[in-house]
């Protein structure tokens, strides 16, 4: 029982240690490539004039770009216009932009969800340990 617990503790906190490496890069590289496009939100944004960074400035930029397309378009979505409306290449190209600023906003929460689980990893393989340490 001490050898698999031994194992259990050294593979749980290896692997923790992974995960929150793992997710701390993908944090990083996401806020270095979102930064690197200089946006800022515009003035009318629910976070106005602010640089694009995080997920809650991706989040707001998205937001008011759908929000501008709408007006632009009276309030018709892509399906809803006809094949020969001039408005359709608009929302293409709003689509384009949310969805990789949407992708920006998962990116953050999927990394913060590999931490957690990698400090949950590396908390019981401390348990493990300390439970190997117990049995006799």
């Amino acid at each position: 029982m001490k050898t698999l617990l031994r194992i259990s503790s050294l593979l749980a906190i290896s692997v923790g240690i992974i995960m929150v490496f793992g997710g701390f890069w993908a944090t990083l590289f996401t806020y270095n490539n979102v930064a690197q496009e200089n946006i800022v939100t515009l003035d009318d944004a629910s976070i106005p004039n602010t640089p694009v960074r995080g997920p809650f400035t991706l989040k707001s930029q998205a937001d008011v770009i759908r929000t501008h397309v709408l007006k632009k378009t009276n309030g018709k979505t892509y399906a809803e216009m006809s094949r020969e409306d001039e408005n359709r290449s608009v929302w293409i190209t709003a689509t384009t932009l949310t969805t990789a600023l949407h992708l920006g906003v998962i990116t953050y929460l999927f990394s913060g969800l590999i931490m957690l689980f990698g400090f949950v990893s590396i908390w019981t393989g401390i348990v493990f340990g300390a439970m190997r340490k117990k049995t006799s």
